[in-house]
């Protein structure tokens, strides 16, 4: 499909995805007043002492929470992109480098144990982004051999180390007294925005759009990459140093929307090979593309998590499965579909 069209065609519906994510919930805010908080929230306009509470759910409660919740989507798109291209790998998706497994452990620790109570309102987010960068490290310092970091050995290392900190997670889920710590552990291990705040929102934006960049502005080494090794190096494209080079961007970037958001799964996998089926295998237009369906599809999976059983909420994770997993099958039994192109 032509690129133009389809990207505006995106843009603008995500932007409508924001105003319905913002107008949807368990509290009900009519629609007038709905855009007449935007707008006051915007311009800096006052409310009056009885809107006061619609104006706290627009504003700060459902706002940064679509908001964040495309930031989320967007992260995990590009970085599904990436990791694909860089193991060559059609099942790969941001968390088969372990660095998701990582962060739950942090997470845990704080949710489940207490820790790092001293930092207050950003304990959690602060511990799953620091276990998230020692998990780079580790799954790093494990797969990198004399001949450098080859595709398979990154893919082996990053699984078997997720299992382990799966493990170290589980562990403290089961020796944790039962009760709420227990189901928000769960909770956030499935992925949640329950917890979006403006405060969150300026750090997940400016680091996934950095990343985004980066990716963008490597577009063809990514194609040649995705050729394999010899290809790449005969087009002029270090695969070794491009490799590390990918790998620490993509995980920068998977730390930082986990710590956010939970391990919300099956977006970096479904949405970089939907978007290759509409634009084709060149990383300039996927890397176009992809970003915006992902921001698309969280915002209307974490609408759906709130409407389902409303009051009570459903883990973001499991509508993006739900969802997912038929629609993926689906479209991978009509398009005659192979990883790379048609």
């Amino acid at each position: 499909m032509p690129l133009p069209p389809l990207a505006l065609g995106l843009g603008l519906l995500l932007i409508v995805s924001l105003v319905c994510g913002v107008g949807l919930g368990a509290a009900q805010v009519t629609w007038p007043d709905v855009f007449r908080h935007l707008w006051a929230g915007l311009t800096g306009g006052t409310v009056p002492a009885r809107d006061a509470a619609a104006y706290t759910i627009v504003w700060e409660i459902r706002l940064p929470r679509v908001v964040l919740g495309a930031i989320v989507g967007a992260g995990l798109a590009t970085v599904g992109v990436a990791v694909q291209a860089m193991v060559r790998n059609a099942l790969a998706d941001p968390f088969v480098l372990g660095i998701s497994s990582g962060a739950a452990v942090g997470a845990n620790a704080v949710i489940l144990l207490g820790a790092f109570a001293g930092l207050g309102v950003w304990a959690l987010s602060v511990s799953a982004f620091g276990s998230a960068l020692a998990a780079m490290v580790l799954v790093y310092a494990v797969a990198r051999s004399p001949r450098g970091l080859a595709p398979l050995r990154l893919v082996l290392t990053g699984t078997a180390l997720a299992y382990g900190f799966e493990a170290i997670t589980m562990v403290m889920v089961f020796g944790a007294a039962r009760g709420e710590a227990a189901r928000s552990a769960v909770m956030w291990l499935l992925g949640s925005l329950g917890g979006a705040t403006w405060a969150q929102v300026p750090l997940a934006a400016g680091t996934v759009m950095a990343g985004w960049l980066w990716l963008r502005a490597r577009a063809e080494a990514l194609n040649a990459l995705a050729m394999g090794d010899e290809t790449a190096a005969a087009l002029g494209v270090p695969p070794g140093r491009l490799r590390r080079e990918i790998f620490v961007v993509t995980a920068a970037v998977t730390g930082t929307v986990v710590a956010v958001s939970g391990a919300i799964g099956f977006v970096g996998l479904m949405v970089p090979h939907v978007v290759r089926m509409v634009v084709g295998a060149d990383h300039r237009r996927v890397l176009v593309i992809a970003p915006l369906a992902g921001a698309v599809l969280l915002v209307w999976a974490d609408v759906v998590s709130r409407l389902l059983l409303a009051p009570a909420e459903l883990p973001v994770g499991v509508i993006t499965a739900v969802v997912g997993v038929p629609v993926f099958l689906l479209l991978m039994r009509r398009g005659g579909y192979a990883f790379g192109g048609r």
